[in-house]
């Protein structure tokens, strides 16, 4: 989600548990790892706010740990008063959460990520047993979005049969069986280009009772993304479970009280993740 070149290289094959990686030995889904951040590196926070490592704390001429982050500021290293700046990483945040809460396989998140927890630019903290390395509790009120947004996250992937899958299947035999369509902002026109910034897919759960509908944007602007028809109009249509780029509490909403969308096409804000849901009649029944 940074808004480089080549976004989309990978991107798809991590969505569905890595399948270049994996497929060829008859695993299941869930014996793929997705993660963005471990106890080595970078923290979730930290990889929005800083360029380079800060680890001169550790007393080894800041030559300690990994130089190739991937990481970006966002205009300021460290932290920042500028309400838009701010704000941008806060989208990325709940960004790299969503992709990785949602996608196929064994998400792993790194402990304190939930609320925005910091190491000040350190990633390689082993050694500090202080104030860079403990979790400041105080961050559960000051980020209580975040948080909330990551309960949502997992209340949601707890409901999903496509992300549980059968247990008894292998990847290969999951995605032989999932009915998945990629786009791009167009319907069935996937960019898959090296400058491409944007992708979005449909995948109908294993049960075939509700369907969503993934949109991201990494480009700096915002982009219109057709929408496909859900399978009926009659009392149902597509929700708005996420928008990373409304506010707080509009981000993520609970699937029955999700607003509808009855536009063909739906407007992503820059550098956004956006979800849809359809849920049959049968579904909502329950």
């Amino acid at each position: 989600m940074k808004g480089e070149r080549g976004m989309v290289s990978m991107l798809p094959a991590r969505l569905l548990a890595s399948p270049d990686l994996y497929a060829h030995e008859d695993r299941e889904p869930e014996k793929s790892i997705n993660f963005v951040t471990c106890h080595d590196g970078f923290t979730l926070n930290d990889l929005v706010s800083y360029n380079r490592k800060h680890n001169a704390a550790n007393h080894h001429g800041n030559q300690d740990g990994h130089n190739h982050n991937i990481s970006w500021n966002y205009g300021v290293e460290g932290p920042s008063r500028d309400p838009k700046i701010e704000d941008l990483r806060n989208r990325q945040i709940k960004n790299f959460l969503a992709i990785t809460l949602l996608s196929l396989g064994t998400p792993m998140l790194l402990m304190g990520d939930e609320i925005r927890r910091t190491q000040k630019g350190n990633n390689n903290a082993y050694c500090q047993d202080n104030e860079i390395s403990w979790l400041d509790w105080t961050l559960l009120d000051k980020h209580r979005d975040v948080h909330r947004f990551v309960k949502r996250l997992i209340e949601l992937r707890l409901n999903l049969d496509v992300i549980r899958g059968n247990q008894a299947m292998t990847l290969t035999e999951f995605l032989q069986n999932a009915k998945i369509q990629w786009h791009g902002v167009a319907l069935n026109k996937p960019d898959w280009g090296n400058s491409s910034h944007s992708l979005a897919l449909t995948i109908r759960c294993m049960k075939g009772q509700c369907l969503f509908h993934f949109m991201l944007n990494a480009y700096w602007g915002e982009l219109e993304f057709q929408l496909p028809r859900p399978p009926s109009t009659v009392g149902n249509g597509w929700r708005r479970v996420i928008d990373t780029y409304l506010p707080y509490p509009e981000d993520i909403c609970e699937p029955t009280q999700a607003p509808f969308v009855n536009n063909s096409k739906y407007l992503v804000g820059p550098r956004t993740v956006a979800v849809l849901l359809y849920q049959s009649q049968e579904k909502s029944r329950k």
